[in-house]
């Protein structure tokens, strides 16, 4: 019997999203046994995606500046 690509592509994601829920359950219990520098290299690559990236934002030439009502 052949399977639809949908439903072994559903079933492998539903297999990764449990195997992901269970390793991020071990994290603090892992981060703990860094050092502290390991720890901060870490939490700073976990970061950007807990945190969205601040980005400056200009106007440009024709918009309005003034946004009072």
């Amino acid at each position: 019997m052949i399977m639809k690509p949908q439903v072994i592509t559903k079933d492998l994601r539903a297999e990764l999203k449990t195997a992901i829920q269970n390793e991020l359950k071990q994290v603090p219990e892992l981060l703990k046994e860094l050092d502290t520098k390991e720890r901060l290299n870490v939490i700073c690559k976990l970061l950007p995606y807990v945190l969205p990236r601040v980005e400056q934002v200009s106007f440009s030439l024709g918009e309005p500046t003034d946004w009072s009502l």
